[in-house]
């Protein structure tokens, strides 16, 4: 039995304007975001990746409404293999962090399980088959855990030295960009 949410997520496309409508309705109704995110990754839900396109439009404005679901969130971001979802999730993840590092009132806290997972999905999903823009989240996330783990600049420079020439030139504004920080 298809719940509310899931009907509504049949009705979503790759439209901003359509996954913004699912995302307002998630906003005035917070109490679909548990189910949004148990959906975003349960991959033999049809609208799994449709649900992924939604919670990035939530992280917009609600970021905080992870703070409970970060365990399994974290957790469970090496279970992605659809590129429609990943993109979205890689772009989650880079505001989580962004925003555990900022320090302040409205901060998200993560454990070190839950970095450590982030670092892990970043590193696959840079050294993976996919495409530029889930590349670019994950070179700017792991800039980002860089600034706190010693290991990763030095990693990640390795990488994007040597992917550097086989990659779009989206791909190297960001990698030119990141080595620029890093050296």
């Amino acid at each position: 039995m298809l719940s509310e949410l899931d009907k509504k997520l049949d009705y979503v496309n790759a439209c901003r304007e359509s996954r913004l409508k699912a995302a307002e309705d998630v906003l005035d109704n917070s109490s679909l975001f548990n189910e949004l995110v148990l959906i975003s990754f349960s991959p033999s839900n049809k609208n799994h990746h449709r649900a992924c396109w939604i919670l990035e439009f939530i992280s917009y404005e609600a970021l905080s409404w992870f703070q409970p679901h970060l365990d399994f969130f974290c957790s469970n971001l090496k279970i992605l293999k659809d590129e429609s979802a990943i993109r979205p999730i890689a772009k989650v993840m880079q505001l989580l962090v962004k925003s555990h590092y900022r320090k302040d009132e409205n901060s998200i806290l993560l454990s070190e399980k839950n970095l450590q997972d982030c670092i892990e999905a970043s590193f696959d999903w840079l050294i993976n088959d996919v495409k530029v823009a889930t590349k670019a989240y994950s070179i700017r996330t792991l800039y980002i855990l860089g600034n706190h783990f010693d290991w990763i600049h030095p990693e990640l420079q390795v990488i994007l030295n040597k992917d550097y020439a086989h990659h779009s030139a989206a791909y190297k504004a960001v990698a030119k960009e990141v080595l620029k920080k890093i050296e």
